[in-house]
């Protein structure tokens, strides 16, 4: 069997990636597995529905594993969040790894990664930094300087996560096939046309109670109506403010220096913004310059929140957690089980007889559900320990 891996959110599943998942190979002789970010993204934010359900939606739609990305790599830099999933995809044994791309161009992708590895790229980024520029910035400069008009690419937001899966693949010697799918429907930051929405416009769309069925496949739509129904959705991060700015001013200055991107003195400016400004939207945007992205000091946000620091993303994955098993996903469990890289766990409990550095992890994502379930609209869904008792949903073979 070949298998077919995909890094991904699912915030929430919609035709944009169902259209993925069949280029992907759904419906081929072979499986898909998918590493998904758990209930905190990269945007520096909770997801719209739980990690459980959505990997549901996933798995339904033609996804033949779902698997959890750690708390720490799933709210970490584009880089960070590449290398976690990409170590997870190469633990599991798949072969290929599939992306959307805005330029589906392997090729192009390919010597844009490799020059961004050299010394070189490196250096060149370092001097823009110095100069006061962004990282983007700084290191779309040091690319053109290089690789002329290729360096364009890195304008896009899936071209940029297209290139560091290509990066990941080949600092960590992974020997996956990568496959450039072009990106269907609008664009990342767009809001709809032909029965297609981005996963933006979408979201603020539930925000609002207003109907997205048109946009997400009835399947995955299913398992959204029944979480809504339930009071268990959408979770927006203004449910998470108040916990947010509790956090961030009961900080020390060493808590704040340990977090993730705090470098370059970051830090200190961040923590003078927490400890005065009234909403969150106003230590964000106190904090922001030009240099700094919002993005990323979001994303600070949530790691402060979920006590992440620095050294937990270091490193890689220490674990594979099952979120949902479709049609062929015993079968991949099983190739990876003979692999023997990771632990595989498959009943939420047996995370907690984890030791060292993948006890601690475990404990960090069991952390974030916690927070997770107290953003839940319906105070009825808000109870503990949920985390530990929700095994994965197997889908059944009558509707495999």
């Amino acid at each position: 069997m070949t298998l077919t891996g995909v890094i991904c959110e699912y915030n929430p599943f919609h035709r944009g990636h169902l259209a993925q998942l069949k280029a992907a190979g759904y419906g081929e002789d072979g499986g898909v597995v998918c590493v998904m970010g758990g209930n905190f993204l990269q945007r520096g934010e909770p997801a719209v529905v739980s990690k459980h359900a959505r990997a549901k939606m996933a798995v339904k739609c033609g996804a033949d594993l779902v698997v959890e990305l750690p708390a720490p790599w799933a709210v970490s830099s584009a880089e960070s969040f590449a290398r976690g999933g990409a170590a997870l995809l190469g633990a599991l044994g798949a072969d290929r790894i599939a992306f959307g791309a805005e330029c589906p161009d392997v090729e192009r992708l390919t010597r844009l990664a490799r020059g961004l590895l050299s010394g070189e790229a490196a250096e060149l980024t370092k001097k823009r930094l110095e100069q006061g520029l962004s990282y983007a910035a700084a290191r779309e400069g040091a690319a053109a300087e290089l690789l002329g008009e290729d360096a364009r690419l890195l304008r896009e937001p899936n071209n940029i996560l297209a290139v560091e899966y290509i990066k990941a693949l080949e600092s960590l010697g992974l020997p996956m096939t990568a496959v450039g799918i072009p990106r269907t429907g609008v664009g990342h930051h767009g809001e709809h046309s032909g029965g297609y929405a981005s996963g933006s416009f979408i979201r603020s769309e539930l925000a609002a109670g207003r109907d997205v069925s048109g946009y997400i496949p009835e399947a995955a739509y299913e398992v959204i109506r029944e979480e809504l129904a339930a009071g268990r959705g959408p979770v927006t991060m203004d449910r998470a403010e108040t916990a947010a700015l509790w956090r961030l001013r009961t900080m020390s200055d060493e808590e704040f220096m340990e977090l993730p991107d705090s470098g370059e003195g970051l830090w200190r400016r961040f923590a003078g913004m927490a400890r005065t400004g009234a909403t969150l939207e106003e230590v964000l945007m106190g904090t922001k310059t030009k240099r700094y992205a919002l993005s990323r000091l979001r994303r600070m946000a949530v790691c402060a929140m979920l006590s992440i620091t620095r050294r937990d993303q270091q490193g890689l994955p220490p674990y594979i957690r099952v979120l949902a098993i479709g049609e062929r996903g015993r079968e991949i469990l099983k190739r990876a089980k003979g692999l023997g890289e990771l632990p595989i766990i498959t009943k939420p409990a047996s995370g907690t007889e984890l030791s060292g550095e993948a006890g601690r992890i475990f404990n960090i994502d069991v952390r974030a559900s916690r927070l997770y379930a107290l953003l839940y609209p319906d105070p009825a869904q808000r109870r503990g320990g949920e985390e530990l008792r929700t095994t994965p949903f197997v889908l059944s073979p009558d509707r495999a």
